[in-house]
């Protein structure tokens, strides 16, 4: 077998073997109920359907905060309304990413270590089962990932070949990274310094690359200008982190960990590092890592690769992205998987640790046992409960999942059309479990109509139902309505432990109603 025909058969292989993986978790994932438990994963299958499914579609509902290319990827399926209610229009673009992400990861790998090291670096990423959950679900993650094994393998081909068609597609690659995650805007400086240094200290490539590559950031930051008024809306607006931070510590919480002091902040990622990647990889991947940088240099993949780390790091510090773990205050979940953007790097490792024995003959014996070892200490003992990122999501949407499926219960038996007034968020959940469509709502990402109907609801309010929060602004848009009309009557209320209530109105019969569109054909 010559070398190209051994190369795209190893290729063909790891695809088979990452296409085995991912079907397999997706068809448990669904099986089980557990595709849409993160709020998250619900809220990015909900804003990519919002775009064609809304009183107001089109691209402005693309919205601001989370970046919008794992909602473009899933625009495809999510008009379909059983893969958007099984939630399966975000896990099948996630999962096809997970795959797309791990043949560039081994193929990038395997240029700078050889094949046994990208086995070893491959499967050690592959078979993380939080990982493996992550990609069946709606979450952005494997998406990102995709475009970072993407942007280093192209670094690794141009380092090669020195050719400028591989500085251009490293720039592609960078903007699918940076449209997906913000950690990929913070990669953009370490490539093209890195392209520069490569390159005999010529700032062409270098130059080309940081110019493409910004496009995304700059689109970005355009779009928000535009539909805003502020380029920095996702960073600094009313649905941002950072204002939702400041409003629960104005309401008298305390800081998160990590808030201006390094020590803590580097002691939780390192936490959220340990449960979601395990023991066993985190000290082979150091240990391999020690190794490769004295014997070999391996400098530009521990820089690559540690820079997500040293992005969360900073957020923590700067008390934008708090990461909550169980055995540290508050004792809770929130954001452990994080803790997977050191996953790469620590993959890398153990194939570093791989090749790193002198005699050739035992290193593929070195591989089989070190791939071994970290299969065994997830998969010795498959159980969920070990699996940070599920519990995660399993624990904390406990009282949601409870109070989505009673109100999807009640709507699905009683609505009739005539029109919902909401918010749009984790209420959204109710109308997807009830097979209701985006269009037939009125929440605030309509928000010429919402706020008219909201601010006068005597004027403007003309929708047959409503679904709120208690306290929230169409809840108390109801309540201030009592006294000049439109009139509502609470017939439904929601109520399990640790969730916030659900309130279902309906207007009251002697009000004229406009009825929807939908019904009225």
């Amino acid at each position: 077998m010559s070398w190209n025909r051994t190369r795209a058969f190893e290729q063909l292989l790891a695809g088979f073997v990452l296409l085995t993986l991912s079907l397999s978790a997706v068809v448990w994932v669904q099986q089980c109920g557990y595709t849409l438990d993160s709020g998250d994963a619900t809220a990015h299958l909900n804003i990519a359907r919002r775009i064609i499914d809304s009183r107001t579609p089109g691209y402005a509902q693309v919205g601001t905060v989370w970046l919008p290319l794992p909602h473009a990827l899933m625009l495809p399926l999510v008009w379909h309304d059983r893969l958007w209610q099984t939630g399966l229009a975000g896990a099948i673009p996630a999962a096809l990413c997970y795959v797309l992400g791990g043949l560039l990861w081994f193929a990038a790998v395997r240029y700078r270590l050889g094949t046994l090291a990208a086995w070893v670096a491959t499967l050690a990423y592959a078979t993380n089962p939080n990982v493996l959950y992550l990609q069946a679900t709606p979450m952005t993650e494997p998406i990102f990932f995709a475009g970072f094994s993407a942007l280093l393998y192209c670094t690794e081909r141009f380092r090669q070949r020195q050719e400028t068609r591989w500085v251009v597609a490293a720039a592609l690659a960078a903007n699918a990274a940076s449209l997906s995650r913000y950690e990929g805007w913070f990669l953009i400086p370490f490539v093209t310094v890195h392209l520069w240094a490569i390159s005999n200290r010529s700032w062409r490539h270098a130059l080309l690359f940081g110019t493409l590559a910004s496009l995304g950031p700059l689109y970005w930051l355009g779009h928000n200008w535009w539909f805003y008024g502020d380029a920095w809306e996702f960073y600094r607006g009313p649905y941002s982190a950072k204002a939702i931070y400041h409003r629960a510590l104005s309401r008298g919480m305390k800081p998160y960990p990590g808030d201006g002091d390094w020590i803590k902040a580097i002691r939780y990622y390192a936490a959220a590092v340990r449960l979601s990647g395990g023991w066993a990889l985190v000290v082979v991947g150091a240990v391999g890592w020690l190794i490769g940088v004295v014997r070999q240099r391996v400098w530009w993949p521990l820089v690559f690769l540690g820079a997500p780390a040293v992005f969360y790091v900073l957020s923590l510090h700067s008390g934008g992205t708090p990461i909550f773990v169980p055995h540290l205050w508050p004792f809770s979940y929130y954001n452990t998987r994080y803790g997977l953007s050191a996953l790469p790097w620590l993959a890398f490792g153990a194939g570093l640790l791989a090749r790193s024995l002198p005699q050739p003959r035992w290193r593929r014996w070195a591989a089989l046992g070190l791939t071994s070892m970290l299969l065994l200490f997830w998969w010795a003992r498959p159980e969920p409960q070990r699996w940070v990122c599920w519990k995660e999501a399993r624990t904390n949407s406990e009282g949601r999942r409870a109070w989505t499926a009673q109100a999807a219960t009640f709507l699905a038996k009683n609505y009739r059309g005539g029109g919902i007034i909401t918010s749009f968020g984790d209420l959204t959940g109710i109308f997807l479990q009830a097979g209701i469509p985006l269009k037939e709502t009125l929440h605030n990402d309509n928000p010429l109509f919402w706020q008219a109907a909201v601010l006068r609801p005597d004027l403007f309010l003309r929708e047959r139902w409503a679904v709120t929060f208690a306290g929230d602004p169409v809840a108390t848009a109801l309540i201030a309505a009592q006294r000049h009309g439109p009139y509502y009557e609470r017939v439904q209320v929601i109520a399990v432990p640790k969730a916030p209530v659900v309130e279902i109105y309906r207007r009251a019969a002697s009000d004229s109603i406009l009825q929807s569109p939908r019904r009225r054909q």
